[in-house]
Formats: C-alpha cells, structure tokens, sequence
C-alpha cells in the first residue's frame, strides 16, 4: 500500500509548474491506481486552474474507471467562468467513452468559444452516439436557449443551420426507427 504521503507528493509533483516532465508523475499516479487518487484528481480538476485541471484531466484519461472523471470534465467544461479557456479541456474529451454525451456537446458547440465550439464539432460528426428521444428533446432545449441568448455575431448564422441540420437528421433517424 503506498502512503498518502507519497500520492500527496506525486500529486504536487505533477501540479509543480517548475517540474519538466509532470506527466511522469501522473504516470507514476496511473500505475498505483485506486479510487482515492481519482477522487483527489477529479479535485484537482474542479478546483485548480486551467493548467492543472489540464493535467489532471490527463492522468484521469489513462485510468480505469472513466465515467466520473468524464461527468467532472463535462461540469467545469460548462462553468460560465470557463467558457473562454476550456478549448485544452475539450481537446481531452477524445481520450473517454462519450457514446452518451451528444448533448454535452451539443452544448459546447452551440456556446463555446472558437476551439471549443470547433473541437465539439469534429466530436459531433464523427463519434458514434446512442440517441434516444430523451436525447433529442434536451438538445433541442438547449438550441432554443441558444436561439433566444445567443449574440447575432458572424458565427451565429452559420452554427444556427447547422445545429438545425443536426437536429433535423437526428429527428429523421429517430422516426425511421419508430
């Protein structure tokens, strides 16, 4: 068993900006495992700044186990406070399991900044999602609070068809398996 002591250190290690190489102590954090260092590590992702939630997001991804450490991902994704900063987070969303996450998507397509939006967007069109009505009804929610708060910038137009064309061809998808 590896003392609390040492995980604590390794976990300053990684989170130490004057370290070189911090993913080697996220590594060294991979290897011992547990549900205690992905509780301090999904911590460290909702609390610290970009940089560490950064990396912590990193360590998580190489983890067993990765559906809390996604729902954190998604939740300090979608804080207001972070929506100009976040493109680093979204970038990692690749390294989980997000077969249930088209809304959270959707979301930061629909309100994310440049690279957010953008990076969701790749998600949106390649991943493989499991769709349900439940699924649509929410994304469709969150394009009508979009529609309605949204600034008419030059992007607006432009996301508008296209989370209108999305949404139309999950609706046809749905109802041709009805």
């Amino acid at each position: 068993m590896v003392e609390k002591s040492n995980i604590d250190k390794l976990i300053d290690n990684l989170l130490d900006k004057s370290k070189d190489e911090p993913m080697k102590y996220g590594e060294q954090l991979v290897r011992i495992g547990g549900s205690e260092i992905q509780e301090k590590l999904i911590h460290v992702l909702k609390n610290g700044d970009m940089d560490d939630a950064f990396l912590a997001t990193k360590v998580l991804a190489l983890m067993d186990n990765k559906q809390a450490p996604l729902d954190a991902l998604f939740e300090v994704i979608h804080l207001p406070a972070n929506q100009n900063k976040n493109g680093g987070l979204v970038s990692l969303i690749e390294e989980f399991d997000i077969i249930d996450k088209f809304v959270d998507l959707f979301r930061i397509y629909l309100f994310g900044n440049f690279k957010s939006a953008t990076l969701a967007k790749v998600h949106l069109d390649y991943a493989e999602f499991d769709i349900t009505p439940r699924t649509l009804k929410k994304a469709e929610k969150h394009f009508n609070h979009f529609l309605n708060n949204a600034s008419n910038g030059d992007d607006f137009e432009l996301k508008k068809a296209e989370a209108a064309t999305i949404l139309a061809e999950l609706k046809e998808i749905l109802d041709e398996e009805e």
